[in-house]
């Protein structure tokens, strides 16, 4: 027993001595950093090669003191200077001298040029590079939409919380234009947008827009962000700029994080509008990547991410009515004129002989008493909606031979949505009430199952001179929409209350092949890039299940014999409103057998999103080619000239060409003015010119209190289009003008500052409804009795003005501290620079009814005051030994809101909204070179947007095109690394 102790206690002891050499040459290095003209350089990063995380940052006279082994390499680096590499050996001193780098001032960007090495300060455009893979950790937000949302001054994805649609999918722009006027890349090709179109923007166009929330941040190694017209280079879509997402390539290495938060939910100053709850909207995120070696030619990095997102709730508790008289006296009828019990309390009161209670009970207050009811139980929600996503992505290169590289890349993401965009059916909505079903009303719920692939395959290599680059691009985006807690009123108790009401799908599929060759012996460098694209597109919109978008026979009454149109008691049948149905002297209606009599004219379709039904379905397709041509000539060491031309034939659109010029000048060694102008083109989307939707909108009444009223929304090549005239769409064209400067006026400060103008003819819009009513000549029997019909059209020339100004400075405080001070801004301006009027088949309006109605002034105040004309975001990054806090303030400028309703005498319901400051901090620990902890929060003094004027609150009490209504979030989050 003693010898099998023995044994490997004598192992241990000799493998023991056997690591004693190793231990024993651990040793305290130390050196100073400095410039060639041996100026000492604090903060500069010292790294042991190949030993992530252990490292240090020089002092403030450029000394630093590190651990080491003589097998060690140091990694020295710093913006603005040549990284460089020493080995350390078996000195105890190791000085390290560096060369100054203009390659070096930042990352090198691929978005905006052709030519390989430029950096963002040698480009002629404006392009930002935010490095996610570095800071991602450090953020409070967890998609990606929302971490550029707070890091790019240019960039905006409002998150709606309610209208429908709107809030499945968060729309992406740039410079407050439309979202389908920015065009997003990955990896450098073209993404495919979402199957849906939003129909209400923050900028008051209908639009599409890629899904962000599908491409998992934990996959992306930096984003690039050119801000420039660049229709000449990439096609259509690129009016306001480009978003260019490059995936992870690292090896060996796995990196992820879990994090959960969660809002605080205080109401903010609503009172006793809004039921202050307990904290929700919360959320978990899992993320992983990792990448595997193909041997020494190739890799294959991979990234998963699970989030589930609860919903956030902000109710607006209204005192709008909740029973009718009918309703509390049990006066409403059948369709065959027989009684319906709505209010049972009342009549056991009433048999009890208990009075008192009986005339409470016929009051909308006591009969909410009595069923343990209050105004909250009605009130409408508004909020961000509840999401389980996953998604993985992959991103692979294969070395085929010395010339020759294979690529492929893609991934795939389910999202499950459930939101509450929909308003309280209420009891005294008799044309959308069924006692069996609801008896005290409901809340219906939005849900989507959306699917998103895309995968690319590609080969870069050599044909002569030339390098080449032969790739295609598939991508594919399904969304199943549906309803819960609802109802088709019209088929009444029979009805399901939950429906299928219809899929969309968006299908792209991009073939690309680009030559480019830099001829190094002209001037200073010429690099030339040609090459063609051809892409074809499918948008198909599938009809849901038949009850949610039918007219059912809850209310229709089929005659068995002539006679009056009268109950049991001889008395006329009522209306759903329990009107008598009477002729024009008052007397009960003939009818004869075999009539089929709307007695109550109860809604059709699903409650609050109608289904898409036959008449709705599409399966459009339209194909594309391009070809273009890209130059840059660094004309001197000082000069760069770039320009580009592309054609475009649309099979549905024809042909058009796009031009671009840019030029980039230095003045001096750390000052360069650079400028552009080119010219737009953006084809109507097959969404936009495919679209058609039966919806209810709400729509106050005398009172104030919203109504529903239900509208189509046809395509331009519709009869119900044609019958007054409304034109087919056309293309956008755009002229965009840039002119700025950069300058780095001391090592480690860089500054920016451009100013634009994007002048859009031709912009579409969505109109304002017409009925039968005004348009006259029978068009109720194209859109349907008691229907509203609105279109898109190009409805108007609109500009996109503004300056910004983006400046970073990077230094150390101490031996071990580094800070970085960031200063982003833009000040922007939108406006409708012509109205794009047609003269429409319509009889009973004026032309200044029709001018409203054609643009009305809600759309165009979206466009030109609907978003902030002013965004300010500064943030200090600080950090020092294990510890790093990163601290950022946004300031949103002042929102305008222009309303189509007044006061009867001419005073619209218009409302400007205060300019709003938020914070964000966060505080990170390394608790070992492995596990990184960080809390914070997003708008850590949980502020609120003004409150809404009291005629416009029909939805929100808050505007959401600021900061939002969520108010404060707060999050922990633990970050690994092996």
């Amino acid at each position: 027993m003693k010898m099998k102790l023995f044994i490997p206690l004598l192992c241990t002891l000799l493998l023991s001595v056997a690591a004693l050499p190793g231990l024993a040459q651990t040793k305290t290095i130390t050196g100073k950093v400095y410039s060639t003209d041996g100026t000492p350089l604090p903060g500069v990063s010292v790294i042991i090669k190949g030993s992530a995380g252990k490292g240090t940052l020089t002092d403030a006279q450029g000394g630093y003191t590190l651990e080491v082994t003589p097998e060690d390499v140091l990694v020295f680096s710093f913006i603005g200077l040549k990284s460089k590499e020493l080995p350390v050996g078996t000195g105890s001193t190791l000085d390290a001298p560096m060369e100054e780098s203009l390659n070096e001032l930042t990352e090198i960007v691929v978005t905006g040029t052709r030519s390989v090495g430029r950096t963002v300060l040698e480009t002629p455009v404006p392009v930002d590079v935010i490095p996610i893979q570095d800071i991602m950790g450090e953020l409070p937000q967890i998609d990606l939409g929302q971490m550029l949302a707070i890091l790019a001054p240019s960039f905006n994805a409002v998150r709606s919380q309610g209208g429908d649609l709107d809030s499945h999918v968060d729309p992406a722009q740039l410079r407050n234009l439309a979202p389908n006027q920015t065009l997003v890349l990955v990896n450098g090709k073209r993404r495919h947008t979402s199957a849906l179109l939003i129909t209400s923007t923050a900028v008051g166009s209908p639009s599409t827009s890629v899904d962000l929330m599908t491409i998992p941040a934990s996959a992306i190694e930096k984003v690039e962000i050119l801000r420039d017209g660049a229709a000449a280079q990439y096609g259509s879509d690129a009016v306001a700029g480009v978003i260019n997402i490059v995936l992870k390539k690292g090896t060996d290495k796995l990196t992820g994080s879990f994090t959960g938060g969660g809002y605080l939910n205080s109401g903010g100053d609503a009172g006793p509008l809004t039921d202050k709850g307990d904290p929700d909207g919360y959320n978990y995120q899992l993320t992983a990547n990792y990448g595997f070696s193909l041997g020494s030619k190739g890799f294959i990095n991979l990234s998963g991410e699970i989030t589930q997102r609860r919903a956030t709730l902000r109710p607006f508790v209204n005192d709008w009515g909740v029973y009718d008289p009918s309703y509390l006296n049990n006066t409403r009828t059948d369709k065959t004129g027989n009684p319906i019990i709505t209010n049972p309390e009342l009549i056991a009161a009433q048999v009890s002989g208990n009075e008192s209670l009986a005339a409470s009970l016929q009051t909308q207050e006591g009969l909410m008493n009595a069923r343990g009811l209050s105004p909250e139980d009605y009130a409408v929600y508004a909020g961000m909606p509840a999401i389980t996503l996953g998604s993985l992505f992959y991103n692979s290169e294969y070395e085929m031979g010395p010339n020759t590289t294979f690529y492929t890349f893609g991934g795939l993401s389910y999202k499950f949505l459930e939101g509450y965009s929909c308003y309280f059916r209420r009891p005294e909505q008799t044309d959308r009430f069924n006692y069996l079903l609801y008896p005290n009303g409901f809340r219906p719920q939005m849900t989507s199952n959306t699917s998103d692939f895309s995968n690319t395959v590609g080969i870069r290599s050599k044909a002569g001179l030339f390098n080449m680059d032969f790739s295609n691009t598939f991508g594919r985006n399904k969304m199943r929409i549906g309803m819960v807690n609802t109802f088709n009123a019209s088929i009444g108790s029979n009805s399901p209350v939950e429906m299928n009401l219809g899929t969309h799908q968006f299908t792209q599929n991009s073939t690309n092949l680009d030559f480019s060759h830099n001829f190094k012996e002209v001037a200073n460098g010429l690099n030339i890039a040609f090459g063609a694209e051809m892409r074809v597109e499918n948008y198909k919109i599938l009809h849901g299940q038949e009850e949610s978008y039918t007219f059912g026979d809850a209310g229709v009454l089929k005659v068995t014999e002539d006679g009056y149109l009268v109950g049991a008691d001889g008395k006329p049948l009522e209306n759903e409103k329990g009107e008598p149905i009477v002729d024009a002297n008052g007397d009960p209606v003939w009818v004869q057998r075999g009539d089929e009599v709307v007695v109550k004219n109860f809604a059709a379709n699903c409650q609050c999103f109608a289904g898409f039904g036959p008449k709705n379905e599409r399966d459009e397709y339209r194909t594309m080619l391009a070809g273009y041509i890209d130059a840059e000539l660094d004309l001197t060491e000082d000069l760069l000239i770039a320009g580009a031309t592309r054609i475009e034939n649309y099979s549905d659109f024809g042909s058009v060409v796009t031009g671009k010029i840019a030029a980039r000048y230095t003045v001096m060694k750390n000052l360069a003015i650079r400028a552009s102008a080119s010219s737009g083109f953006r084809a109507p989307s097959l969404q936009e010119l495919n679209y058609t939707h039966t919806a209810t909108a709400f729509l106050p009444d005398a009172n104030g209190v919203p109504q529903p009223v239900d509208y189509t929304t046809f395509p331009t090549n519709s009869t119900a289009a044609r019958a007054i005239g409304i034109k087919e769409l056309s293309e956008e064209r755009s002229t965009s003008y840039g002119a700025g400067l950069t300058y780095q006026p001391i090592m480690g400060l860089e500054l920016t500052i451009d100013a634009y103008q994007i002048d859009v003819r031709d912009r579409i819009f969505r109109t304002n409804t017409f009925n039968s009513t005004e348009v006259g000549h029978n068009y109720e029997e194209v859109i349907g009795v008691g229907s509203e019909a609105q279109f898109f059209v190009n409805g108007a020339n609109v500009r996109s003005k503004g300056l910004e100004m983006v400046g970073a400075y990077t230094t150390s405080l101490t031996g071990t501290s580094q800070i970085t001070i960031s200063l982003a801004s833009v000040f922007s301006k939108n406006e409708i620079t012509k109205r794009k009027i047609i003269d429409l088949d319509v009889d009973n309006l004026t032309d200044e009814e029709l001018v409203n109605k054609y643009l009305n002034r809600q759309v165009m105040g979206q466009f030109e005051t609907g978003t902030p004309r002013t965004k300010l975001i500064g943030s200090i990054n600080y950090r020092v030994g294990k510890l790093s806090t990163m601290f950022r303030g946004t300031y949103f400028g002042k929102v305008t809101e222009l309303s189509i309703e007044d006061d009867g005498a001419g005073n619209y319901w218009d409302q400007t909204f205060s300019a709003q400051t938020i914070f964000d901090l966060s505080v990170s620990y390394d608790v070992n070179p492995n596990i990184k902890l960080s809390i914070g929060g997003n708008n850590i003094l949980d502020t609120y947007p003004d409150l809404m004027r009291v005629e416009n609150r029909g939805f929100y009490l808050y505007s959401n095109n600021q900061q939002g209504s969520s108010g404060a979030y707060y999050y922990g989050r633990i970050m690994f690394n092996f």
